[in-house]
């Protein structure tokens, strides 16, 4: 970080020495700026002297002559958090360092932060976290360090666990004295002994409350432990101060106590809880193993996978999971990628395949070759899709905020007017206290604070073991309310590459003898179409003919002389091809089969046909069913291709869509999801390719095939792993789902206020009992959440995709 006149600000959209001289001349205009911009450093360092503009507007002076400068992003991992209104006391300081954007999760104990370089850094974030009050910490990446900070959480739970046990200890006494005292009976306790078992409650068990609220005045806030200092604090006090100056008056040593334990459990079983929402996530950084069996000058080596770079040769045996994404050199075997994909069944695989860390090799002994290691890995970026899903906010959400940031200040308007009123009434202060303490200790923004963020983790967490990746949890919360999805063709609706529709022989020809011949000018190719046709003639018990002098021809086909004595010249290739050969093609057959989109190519020996195959990107098997569930939610479905118009009717005949837009170049997919936003519209764009990425980002919500390019999956809002369809039908229930959840919590929390507060005010319940339903209201809305987890993808609800 430079000093506060000097900013070092990092540069995007630059291409040429002239545009450094373009923002250098504009920003130099400002007044008290002096401007110098690197182009081959891609900085600008900007001097800030007397009167000059605040550092936004700078930024903002860059942005207006077409450059960016572009924001980072950190999370940070925050300790100390007691309720939401410290949530929002922290997203508060922290959004006002100018270039910072941050969100906050309670539920998560997590901050999302964006900020641009020169303006601010980590170690500022975290300073401004601390000066409010709290801790703050850059998490650590790797398996090590979620299980460290797992350990340090159950631990943390353990010190919880202890301090109620000893509240409780302490309290039962008062507790029995009061029923005692409710009885008719006398006191089973002096009233000293009462008081030093409610002091010891007070300033040792509750010394936790007194310290963060503290730390929330000291930093100009308000929370839950203000509250509760206050209601417990004063009947504390008074009581001490009737019994120290003899005074006639109520005690409150029992009613003080009992609140400070029942918050107490209930921030136990809070905890608890809420480490249940943690755990799909860690659940998922446990799958990468320790250790990976890297190969050494021939030798094999047992080293940390930590320490694999890329290009690294490393074994998998048989039962092993995969330590890092890589490319399989050499071996075979079937690979389970549930981890991954949430499709039960292993995929077979071989050399020259992709695998992807943390999935497990079930059969053969593999070598594989290390892609991607580190925090570039697919788990790696399903761990962090997920954790940004889980600190970010949907719309709900930040109403919810906006309320809990009023609503500790509201509540201590209610108790003092609650004390007054009760004075003015009873003429006793003593009797205006109950009523006070009820409404200071039952008025909880913690459940208001819980009820959006721990919905979410659940679903984010439930969906990353099903093979669905939000981005963040707005997405999360609107994919089920599309009303218009636009589906690419190739690698959404079809498999993405070409596959053997029709197998047609020439009559009198059999069709292994076609296969045959096809195989043995086919085998050797790499071209896609070349290697469908081996791949199928393989499976079908094909034998390839003897030839010899195989040779290309680009453009038309591949000709090759037999072997045997006959020595004919086998061709393969278009009609055109063979045509020009000397060998009529059956024309019937190759118009029928290219009308269905279709592409044909004909076998012969010397002049005589053998016949025609037939290949075509063909539907994806689950396409069909998906379809059919989405159009019977009533979504408008359009198919956008770059292909032909009659390749595009072929499949969109095949699965019944409403829309066919054909011969559309990138650009133009864009232009067309915006063409179809509008009020009372929601478009989801499904792709795969990069050039399905502009379309991706213009959509309302963009959803990306889990087998498509890195830069469709960074685009996109929804990731379905799986590569299937059905994964979309999925995501749109578990998006209502959670949804359903998040309206059923705050329900609850706005009525448990709305009716708390009042019978608080009116004295109909006393300070413990208020205790009770404030501890009651936050685990009952957490509860509720992990209710979501009897959710189940429609992979194991019975295989089809459900309407």
């Amino acid at each position: 970080m430079t000093s506060a006149q000097t900013l070092t600000l990092p540069l995007e959209g630059m291409t040429c020495a002239a545009c450094a001289a373009r923002i250098e001349k504009v920003l130099n205009r400002l007044p008290g700026i002096t401007a110098s911009v690197n182009f081959a450093a891609a900085t600008a360092t900007v001097q800030r002297g007397d009167g000059a503009p605040a550092a936004d507007a700078i930024v903002g002076t860059i942005r207006k002559a077409g450059f960016d400068v572009p924001a980072r992003h950190v999370a940070l991992a925050i300790a100390g958090m007691s309720c939401a209104a410290c949530a929002t006391r922290i997203e508060t300081v922290l959004n006002r360092l100018p270039g910072v954007t941050a969100q906050v999760s309670f539920a998560g104990e997590r901050a999302e932060v964006g900020y641009l370089p020169g303006l601010a850094d980590p170690p500022l974030l975290i300073r401004q976290v601390e000066k409010a009050g709290y801790t703050a910490t850059l998490p650590r990446d790797g398996t090590d360090a979620a299980q460290d900070d797992a350990a340090r959480r159950r631990a943390a739970w353990r010190r919880q666990v202890g301090l109620f046990a000893l509240s409780l200890v302490l309290t039962l006494p008062l507790l029995a004295g009061m029923i005692a005292m409710e009885a008719g009976l006398p006191d089973l306790l002096p009233m000293w002994a009462q008081w030093g078992l409610a002091t010891l409650v007070q300033l040792v068990c509750g010394r936790s409350f007194y310290r963060q609220a503290w730390n929330a005045l000291r930093g100009g806030g308000a929370n839950m432990d203000v509250l509760v200092v206050l209601g417990t604090g004063v009947a504390w006090l008074s009581s001490t101060a009737t019994l120290l100056l003899g005074l006639d008056g109520p005690f409150y040593f029992e009613s003080g106590a009992t609140v400070i334990t029942l918050v107490l459990l209930g921030r136990l079983l809070e905890s608890r809880a809420r480490l249940r929402t943690r755990e799909g996530v860690e659940r998922l950084m446990r799958l990468q193993p320790q250790v990976a069996h890297v190969v050494v000058d021939g030798t094999v080596v047992d080293r940390p996978v930590e320490s694999l770079r890329v290009g690294d040769v490393f074994v998998v045996r048989p039962g092993e999971s995969i330590p890092v994404d890589g490319t399989i050199l050499d071996g075979e075997s079937d690979i389970d990628e549930s981890m991954l994909t949430g499709e039960p069944i292993p995929v077979g695989k071989g050399a020259g395949d992709p695998v992807s860390g943390a999935t497990i090799n079930r059969d053969g002994v593999l070598h594989v070759r290390a892609r991607r290691v580190g925090a570039d890995t697919t788990l790696s970026r399903i761990v962090r899709m997920v954790q940004q899903a889980q600190g970010s906010k949907d719309p709900v959400q930040h109403l919810v905020d906006r309320v809990s940031a009023v609503f500790v200040p509201a509540v201590l308007s209610v108790a003092v007017l609650t004390f007054v009123t009760g004075w003015l009434l009873t003429g006793h202060p003593g009797g205006a206290l109950t009523g006070t303490i009820a409404v200071l200790v039952i008025a909880c923004p913690c459940a208001l604070g819980l009820a959006t963020p721990t919905a979410i983790m659940v679903g984010t967490g439930l969906g990353a073991r099903a093979g669905l990746l939000f981005r963040n949890a707005e997405a999360l919360e609107r994919v089920h309310r599309i009303t218009t999805l636009v589906l690419d063709k190739t690698g959404t609706l079809t498999e993405g590459r070409p596959g053997v529709t029709d197998i047609v022989p020439a009559p009198g020809v059999p069709a292994a003898s076609l296969l045959s011949a096809a195989l043995a000018l086919e085998e050797n190719s790499e071209h896609p179409l070349a290697r469908a046709i081996a791949a199928h003639a393989v499976a079908a018990g094909a034998v390839a003919t003897p030839v010899r002098a195989v040779r290309a021809l680009p453009g038309r086909g591949v000709e090759g002389q037999e072997s045997d004595a006959s020595g004919g010249t086998l061709r393969l290739g278009s009609a055109r091809f063979l045509t020009e050969s000397g060998c009529d093609a059956d024309s019937a057959t190759v118009e029928r089969l290219e009308q269905q989109g279709k592409t044909v190519i004909g076998v012969a020996r010397d002049a005589r046909l053998l016949g025609h195959i037939a290949l075509a990107d063909r539907v994806r098997p689950d396409a069909a069913d998906s379809l059919a569930a989405l159009r019977g939610r009533g979504i408008h479905l359009v198919m956008l291709t770059g292909d032909n118009a009659r390749t595009a009717a072929a499949v969109a005949g095949q699965l019944g869509l409403d829309e066919i837009i054909a011969g559309v170049l990138p650009d133009g997919k864009a232009h067309e999801i915006e063409r179809r936003r509008g009020p009372g519209q929601l478009v989801g764009m499904v792709g795969d390719g990069i050039n399905d990425a502009p379309a991706l980002a213009a959509a309302d919500i963009g959803i990306a095939m889990g087998s498509g390019s890195d830069v469709a999956l960074e685009t996109a809002d929804v990731v379905l792993m799986r590569g299937e369809l059905r994964g979309l039908v999925d995501a749109m229930d578990l998006s209502r789902a959670t949804l359903a959840k998040v309206r059923q919590n705050l329900f609850f929390a706005f009525v448990y206020n709305v009716i708390g507060i009042p019978l608080a005010a009116l004295g109909w319940l006393n300070p413990a009992l208020a205790g009770a339903a404030m501890a009651a209201s936050s685990v009952s809305v957490v509860s509720n959440a992990l209710l979501l987890n009897r959710w189940k993808p429609s992979l194991r609800r019975g295989g089809a995709a459900h309407s």
